[in-house]
């Protein structure tokens, strides 16, 4: 299997396309694996010219899972948050960013444009900030600045994302709740299959099932507030994709991004939620792909 040893862990990535391609790295979100990333999305990236690269975030999939670190509790975390006294995280957003940086310079990669949605928008966001020369462009989707005062999602989005369950679910139990969350914050999309939240959940279970991992995770985000800050000292060229009708991580959370970022261009989809939407795939192939372009004859001309 393609793994690396970096920061001290152990990280599992794939590659398409190309080794001569221009280099495209890919950042997933919060508990998601890169099987999540929408196989046809990649091959448009593909056709376009771009070597994508994906990896699986520390604490998920076949990368190491931090079994043994001591965290916060989320309460206590949250109370944190809320009271401005620190908390215990495994590690922070920015380490996550560092392991992006350690497979490019595992892959001999100077530099590539990093897309990251949701948890993985804020990851590229702070490749792009503390690491500038390693981000050809930033493409942030479904993502936030994490400033104070932003809208969250409404409580009845969050009652029924936390309600009761077994503490230690069976198999099948699962894969129900992670069918039941994937179909919470998605759109309705008439071109997705009607097994497909169920599939996904099941290949994601059997690949690497571990919710303690995705709680570390989650934990590093809370501890990671302080980033807003810092996003008007980005210099890669930013595009910010959001959809319209995501209530986990409201537009306004785009809107606040694309703000704060020096020249950043915004982007809403309509019909899209929290999701990858099937029919809305190729659209957002279409405007990265353009995005790169731009950025790539920007950079021939100043050669």
């Amino acid at each position: 299997m393609p793994t690396i040893q970096a920061n001290g862990i152990e990280l599992y990535y794939e590659e398409r396309g190309e080794a001569s391609g221009v280099p495209m790295l890919l950042v997933m979100g919060l508990g998601r694996q890169l099987i999540a990333w929408p196989e046809d999305f990649m091959a448009e990236l593909v056709a376009a010219g771009h070597r994508v690269i994906l990896f699986d975030n520390r604490d998920v999939g076949l990368s190491t899972h931090l079994h043994d670190a001591q965290v916060a509790t989320l309460l206590r975390a949250i109370a944190g948050l809320l009271f401005g006294i620190g908390f215990k995280t495994a590690y922070h957003v920015k380490d996550m960013a560092q392991d992006g940086v350690a497979l490019l310079d595992h892959l001999g990669i100077d530099a590539a444009h990093v897309v990251g949605v949701s948890m993985g928008g804020m990851i590229a966001q702070n490749m792009a900030i503390h690491h500038p020369s390693r981000v050809r462009s930033l493409i942030s989707v479904m993502s936030t600045s994490g400033a104070r005062g932003l809208p969250s999602a409404p409580a009845k989005l969050r009652q029924r994302l936390t309600a009761r369950r077994s503490k230690a679910p069976n198999r099948d139990e699962a894969i129900e709740i992670g069918r039941r969350t994937l179909e919470l914050i998605s759109y309705p999309d008439p071109a997705r299959a009607p097994d497909a939240f169920v599939n996904h959940s099941t290949a994601a279970y059997d690949r690497a099932y571990d919710p303690k991992g995705t709680l570390r995770q989650l934990i590093a985000i809370l501890a990671d507030g302080a980033r807003a800050g810092k996003l008007a000292s980005i210099q890669a060229p930013t595009l910010v994709i959001h959809g319209k009708q995501d209530e986990l991580v409201p537009l306004a959370c785009g809107v606040d991004t694309a703000r704060r970022i020096p020249s950043a261009k915004l982007e809403v989809i309509d019909q899209m939620a929290h999701d990858l939407p099937p029919s809305k795939t190729k659209h957002m192939a279409d405007l990265i792909i353009t995005h790169a372009q731009s950025v790539e004859l920007g950079l021939a001309q100043k050669a």
